[in-house]
């Protein structure tokens, strides 16, 4: 079968628009016998009917595996070279008390980014020097927070947040470690990075006024400076933003090292997933054994000692661990003019929308989707899934290819769900966000209750008290 033209160019008609694309779906996942969508051995018709609909899904196993796997893609790549990784959990990809614990026990420290973040961390038993705190604004309550508990690691995002982290530390009796947020000029995106003199964003300081905020740092006998920190973009693919950045920072660092210690260097995230079959993002080790010689070979150019080189992935470990599942409610053929005549897309609605993933909306992400309580033989059509919002930019799926014979009831499943879906969900046209369900070796249980219409009213302090004709 052709492809539509309606349909963008890296999509291609599928043969069999049941397959469950390797790299985008749980490792878990397959189809029953009956076609049913399983995840991590659970029946995904099974959750809607228990949990409801929207619901996210998260796979214990894959979320611990892709951990465990990206601490030893970095701890091996740099002991290779005689060097030590740490590795963050980045939190604000998805962050919740058993998510915290799942990312500790599997030996990763936790990356938090506000008060809430790092209350969730110090709740679900993280140890505090295991834990850093980010943020371009931090708030004064935050910074006792994180001084009173002793956390790991504040990052400084100006020069006006060192005297401030100082006299919280100074409050509380502590030396804070601290690194400083660097704007390397080094903007990285998919496969593609662009390397700037300045970059203009509200992160960091700029390269050349590294070694001034240093010296405001190292005049504070409340902290210590353990190193500098970048965080380059997201969604990238493979290691070459990374190396540009790496040499940028260990420049100013081995400056820094003339007037005194500096153990540590931290590269950040944005380490990118398959989102679509279309996507192809290098192994994780690949990219850790690259960037391990890469760091190498310039601190020997340098004559410095190789840092200890932090790392700070999200999305690669909590992305494909999600699924979100949706109720079809109706479904619309709209024939769109093209240059040779005329195609038709599909308009599949759904119970959810920019409410419980704002990205397509936010960033024009592209995701895939499958009927997950069925499988079919009928010829795939372009379809577009979208939400039950009022904006006509509410999208789920921009663009994908299901069975021709979808249809109002049928349950579909939207896959790499895990990052930034949950974490940026809201309760726009007073909808309630839904809850999570983490699943693994057949079991399911919920890590985070599903908002209900009660929830919004107890908070809104004018709502009077319900009856039996306005529950």
């Amino acid at each position: 079968m052709a492809d539509n033209p309606l349909a963008p160019e890296w999509l291609t008609t599928p043969s069999d628009p049941n397959d469950l694309p390797d790299g985008v779906w749980p490792s878990s996942a397959h189809r029953d016998a009956d076609g049913t969508l399983v995840v991590g051995g659970v029946r995904v018709d099974e959750l809607a009917e228990r949990f409801g609909t929207p619901l996210y899904v998260v796979d214990e196993g894959e979320f611990r595996e892709r951990a465990s796997s990206a601490l030893s893609a970095f701890r091996d790549a740099f002991a290779a070279i005689g060097g030590e990784a740490r590795v963050y959990y980045a939190g604000k990809a998805l962050l919740t008390i058993d998510v915290a614990r799942w990312a500790t026990e599997e030996g990763l420290a936790v990356d938090t980014a506000s008060e809430g973040e790092l209350t969730v961390a110090l709740r679900a038993g993280v140890p505090a020097e295991r834990i850093g705190l980010h943020g371009n604004n931090k708030s004064d309550r935050a910074l006792n927070l994180a001084t009173s508990a002793g956390i790991g690691t504040v990052v400084l995002d100006s020069f006006q947040e060192v005297p401030r982290v100082a006299a919280a530390a100074t409050c509380n009796g502590v030396v804070q470690n601290v690194r400083i947020r660097v704007n390397s000029g080094v903007h990285a995106s998919t496969h593609d990075y662009l390397a700037t003199a300045h970059e203009d964003q509200k992160f960091g300081v700029p390269l050349d006024q590294v070694e001034a905020i240093a010296a405001d740092v190292r005049a504070e006998p409340s902290l210590r400076l353990l190193g500098l920190h970048a965080h380059i973009g997201s969604q990238i693919f493979d290691g070459d933003g990374f190396h540009e950045s790496a040499r940028r920072l260990l420049a100013v660092h081995a400056r820094l090292l003339a007037d005194g210690d500096l153990p540590e260097l931290n590269l950040g995230g944005g380490f990118g997933i398959a989102y679509t079959a279309a996507d192809a993002p290098r192994p994780l080790a690949e990219i850790a054994d690259g960037l391990a010689r890469f760091v190498a070979a310039e601190c020997a150019r340098l004559d410095i000692p190789v840092p200890l080189v932090g790392f700070e992935p999200g999305r690669r470990i909590a992305g494909p661990a999600g699924v979100t599942l949706y109720r079809t409610g109706t479904t619309k053929p709209v024939e769109v003019p093209t240059e040779d005549g005329a195609a038709t897309r599909l308009y599949v609605s759904v119970d959810g929308g920019m409410s419980d993933n704002a990205r397509p909306a936010l960033y024009g992400a592209d995701y895939s989707v499958r009927i997950a309580d069925r499988s079919s033989d009928e010829p795939p059509a372009l379809v577009r899934v979208v939400g039950m919002h009022c904006e006509s930019g509410d999208i789920v799926v921009l663009a994908d290819y299901l069975p021709g014979d979808v249809q109002p009831g049928d349950l579909l499943a939207v896959p790499a769900t895990g990052a930034y879906c949950w974490a940026m969900s809201s309760n726009y046209n007073s909808v309630p966000r839904p809850g999570i369900v983490a699943v693994r070796d057949g079991r399911a249980r919920v890590i985070v209750r599903g908002e209900t219409i009660d929830d919004l009213m107890a908070r809104d302090t004018g709502a009077p008290a319900p009856t039996k004709e306005h529950p």
